[in-house]
């Protein structure tokens, strides 16, 4: 979609669709949709008054202006109860006027910003940019039949009134495109199938996105990792004849700021290995990448938002398959840590390629870690679809999560007390990889603190939010990208 910023008023601008909003009654009238309202006669206050439209969240009318407007039409779309308004709401009225805009077949309209309440033209404008991409977003690209009734809008133009407000609508929008753009491409890398989206195809993005953005890239293979000492990622990569890769994407490289850490679980696949998971449902297991496609995602958008921050994205990327040579349960598998570990479930082969992940951030003296992964089905079960379950070792960094978490995409703290290691004790190697069904997702938690060291850290499971069966404002059915605009907000607010 293009997105123009322009001079001009509602009420004056010609266009194909006009956009307002109005709060639920009996809230008077603001802003642009007051002055349409007296240029147009009262005639939108008459809908109201007659009970036509409430106003209520996610309430959308078309009206044809019959010429009395020089937009050929209006939509006019429900912002709930003025005292329950904020940019959460904002996002998810955007998103569904959006949709009921593209539902119409309209292709082109317009909407001025104003401020409203306490938030600035900026802050509207980047919350309407992100709600309305976001919420037409569409995974259309293996679908070939009737691709003539896909329908797409495909330009916007934001309205301000004068040059100061131009500007702050401008850069909101660019913000607010730029962090659309990486959740989308995340949410494409989650949605593939897992014949296309492979270590291979995640390799080639990270060096996509090393390429625009001047930043260094390795991708090692298996061999070069085994050979290093990754013991753990290596015996799981070594179950799939779909090569394994270690990625490693590195973004202001020597320049003296700050070293943040970004570790993603790259699992295209997971069949569970030997420890083989049950046949039904098995086909969303596609998305157990969804950590790779967020911190992915993250990096492209803190390149472009030239965040000032020294980031190493790591992602170990492979299948878990069961095959000949695939790792068994009882194996004992040496980390890159040189902890040993023994393995008792093979389908809890997040942890195992994450581990030697986090150890390898180590070398870069990061002043923070963190993981995102689909990593504990006990997860769903404790905290649902809705929310990211974090973990750490430092009450400042979690604060600094759950501070971010204003962007919508909500977390929830669980303990990391040391009793919950006695789960993981193991007569023959220093650690289990699996305790018992007790607590799961914490364990999963406390397996991964054995790898940080004393550095500062963050664990985010995001198993329930990564993939969705019933779609919400402005996330559809399937891969949402979650932890993109999470771990942006938390970098963009990062203070030495």
């Amino acid at each position: 979609m293009d997105i123009r910023v322009e001079k001009g008023r509602s009420e004056k601008y010609p266009s194909e669709l006009l956009l307002l909003f109005s709060f639920e009654s009996p809230e008077p009238l603001e802003g642009p949709t007051r002055s349409v309202d007296v240029e147009w006669k009262g005639f939108l206050s008459t809908i109201i008054h007659q009970g036509d439209f409430k106003g209520e969240l996610f309430q959308c009318r078309l009206i044809h202006t019959q010429g009395a407007l020089p937009a050929d039409r209006v939509a006019l779309a429900g912002l709930g109860k003025k005292a329950e308004f904020d940019l959460e709401k904002w996002r998810g009225a955007v998103s569904k006027a959006g949709q009921f805009i593209r539902d119409s077949g309209i292709k082109r309209f317009a909407f001025q910003i104003e401020r409203l309440d306490d938030f600035s033209e900026e802050e509207l404008t980047e919350a309407f940019v992100t709600g309305l991409l976001l919420g037409l977003y569409q995974f259309n690209e293996f679908k070939t039949l009737e691709r003539e009734k896909i329908k797409a809008i495909e330009e916007l133009v934001l309205l301000g009134e004068t040059d100061k407000k131009i500007q702050s609508i401008g850069e909101g929008s660019r913000k607010g495109k730029v962090i659309s753009e990486a959740v989308c491409m995340a949410r494409n890398l989650v949605n593939g199938p897992s014949n296309q989206i492979t270590p291979t195809l995640l390799a080639e993005k990270a060096r996509q996105i090393a390429r625009d953005h001047s930043m260094e890239i390795q991708a090692l293979e298996v061999s070069e990792a085994e050979a290093m000492g990754m013991g753990a990622f290596s015996a799981v990569a070594r179950g799939s004849q779909e090569p394994g890769k270690f990625i490693v994407l590195e973004y202001n490289k020597g320049k003296g700021l700050d070293t943040i850490a970004l570790v993603g679980k790259g699992i295209t696949f997971d069949s569970g290995g030997i420890s083989i998971k049950p046949s039904e449902g098995m086909e969303r297991m596609k998305d157990d990448m969804s950590g790779a496609a967020a911190v992915l995602g993250t990096m492209q958008a803190a390149a472009r938002l030239e965040l000032p921050l020294h980031l190493v994205c790591i992602i170990p990327a492979t299948e878990n398959l069961p095959s000949g040579k695939a790792y068994k349960p009882g194996d004992v598998l040496k980390t890159l840590s040189g902890q040993t570990v023994e393995v008792i479930s093979t389908d809890a082969e997040g942890r195992l390629v994450l581990c030697d992940g986090l150890t390898y951030s180590l070398r870069y003296q990061p002043k923070a870690i963190f993981d995102i992964a689909t990593l504990t089905g006990a997860c769903v079960i404790a905290l649902g679809d809705h929310v990211i379950g974090i973990m750490g070792n430092d009450d400042g960094l979690l604060k600094k999560i759950e501070e971010a978490s204003r962007t919508g995409e909500k977390v929830w703290r669980l303990p990391l007390w040391d009793e919950y290691f006695d789960y993981l004790k193991s007569d023959t190697a220093d650690f289990r990889n699996v305790g018992t069904r007790a607590a799961g997702t914490i364990i999963g938690g406390i397996f991964l603190s054995k790898f940080v060291e004393k550095t500062p850290w963050v664990h985010l499971d995001i198993a329930g939010p990564a993939s969705i069966e019933k779609e919400r404002p402005y996330i559809p059915r399937g891969g949402t990208g979650v932890g993109v605009r999470l771990m942006i907000q938390l970098l963009r607010d990062w203070k030495s």
